[in-house]
């Protein structure tokens, strides 16, 4: 029984203990509205460990987790529309930063006091708005900044609930704006994705905008302006539709000497880390190997140079095979090789060049014959290239026939002579 009892009450504690963080548990800290958004929890950030935030324009935003979202409001106060953004805000317990514009400080004081009090981050936004800051003087830009947080701090009860946040005017970016406000601790605020609501579009654009840029990121600073009719009409649907996607907001403030940073690692102050767009290739799986006893091979000495491991045999090796043994063909007989008598003579005849006959019938003959047969034949060349000379038309080969006797060759084959 008290087993029983036991495991009752710890699975009791780890329900209770799992609904931290969920909007139930946030909305009890709401008094009067139930269904309340809420804030999951407070991140405590040092302007000087990471000056440059927003991914629209630098490398690192926030430390978020999935689903974190951190509301931003830009130009205010303007108490026409920034008093119903207050108001919507309170309702759902949320608490988000506003970026305030020093003219508008001087003009209505109330409405910063009114932000500080219901535990909102204020930062600046410059004096004046100019939307120049990335080409003009440094020296304007200083006038800018220092007017802004001069009518901003004075417009509350204690200045040091100034946060030292600044966003650009218009996100016009310059790195000697940016070395100047780092100089000083200042962080410079961008933005992860913006809703447009300071262009001419309807309500329902800038609620659409918000939320596909906030789906396609999964988390991040949403750039927003409470001066804006179409953000006061937007700004219902879009908590709506964070409470219904289930994301969560988060409370951003700066490190002070009682408060301090809440520890990060470097990879969290990137929107996307390494580990989680970067695809990991999926190599198949490797079996488990099973190691046996190693033996000890004999390692050569300079006394045997020509020593062999075990498992390599001495060379040369002997292959063996059956050897099919032929069959044995029938030994030619003589008869196949016997010459037909009278053959030699008639090869002999097919075989000797003109030349040589000529040559074997004048050695026949007798000498005076054969001297007078040469002069005969000289006197015939003679008068061929005579007559070559005469008439260079005729064809070479005319000429010589002329002057020679066809003779008739006697060719006979073994085949006519059997």
């Amino acid at each position: 029984m008290r087993t029983r009892s036991w495991i009752v009450l710890c699975l009791g504690g780890f329900l209770g203990c799992s609904t931290i963080g969920s909007p139930a548990a946030l909305a009890a800290d709401c008094p009067g509205h139930p269904d309340a958004l809420g804030t999951s929890r407070t991140l405590v950030v040092d302007p000087r460990e990471h000056p440059l935030i927003g991914t629209m324009q630098y490398r690192e935003t926030l430390p978020l987790r999935d689903h974190e979202v951190v509301l931003t409001f830009d130009d205010g106060p303007l108490p026409k529309y920034s008093n119903q953004v207050l108001k919507m805000l309170d309702d759902e317990c949320i608490k988000a930063t506003f970026f305030i514009i020093g003219s508008q400080a001087k003009a209505n004081p109330e409405g910063v006091r009114k932000l500080v009090a219901a535990g909102h981050t204020v930062g600046t936004h410059s004096m004046n708005h100019p939307l120049t800051f990335d080409r003009m003087p440094i020296e304007k830009a200083e006038a800018e900044i220092n007017g802004g947080i001069e009518w901003t701090s004075a417009a509350m009860t204690d200045s040091s609930k100034l946060a030292p946040f600044f966003r650009i005017p218009g996100l016009m970016r310059a790195e000697g704006v940016e070395h100047h406000l780092i100089s000083r601790g200042i962080q410079v605020w961008s933005a992860d994705f913006p809703a447009d609501d300071w262009r001419h579009v309807s309500s329902d654009r800038v609620y659409q905008l918000a939320i596909q840029r906030l789906e396609a990121k999964g988390k991040g600073i949403l750039l927003l302006h409470d001066i804006q009719a179409r953000t006061v009409a937007a700004l219902p649907k879009i908590i709506r539709d964070l409470k219904a996607r289930g994301y969560r907001i988060v409370h951003v403030v700066p490190a002070t000497a009682d408060r301090p940073a809440t520890p990060t690692t470097p990879v969290e102050w990137l929107l996307h880390p390494p580990t989680e767009t970067v695809p990991i290739a999926r190599w198949p799986s490797v079996p488990s190997f099973v190691f046996t006893q190693t033996r000890t091979l004999p390692a050569p000495s300079l006394a045997d140079l020509n020593a062999q491991t075990e498992h390599q045999p001495l060379l040369p090796r002997r292959t063996k095979g059956q050897m099919d043994v032929a069959s044995a063909l029938p030994v030619p007989g003589r008869a196949l090789f016997a010459i037909p008598e009278g053959s030699v003579e008639v090869l002999l005849s097919t075989t000797l060049s003109r030349r040589a006959a000529t040559r074997l019938a004048m050695a026949a003959e007798t000498p005076h014959a054969a001297r007078g047969k040469a002069a005969k034949g000289k006197t015939a060349k003679s008068q061929a290239r005579h007559t070559a000379h005469a008439a260079p038309a005729a064809p070479k080969h005319a000429a010589q026939a002329k002057g020679t006797t066809p003779r008739s060759t006697r060719i006979a084959s073994l085949k006519k002579r059997a």
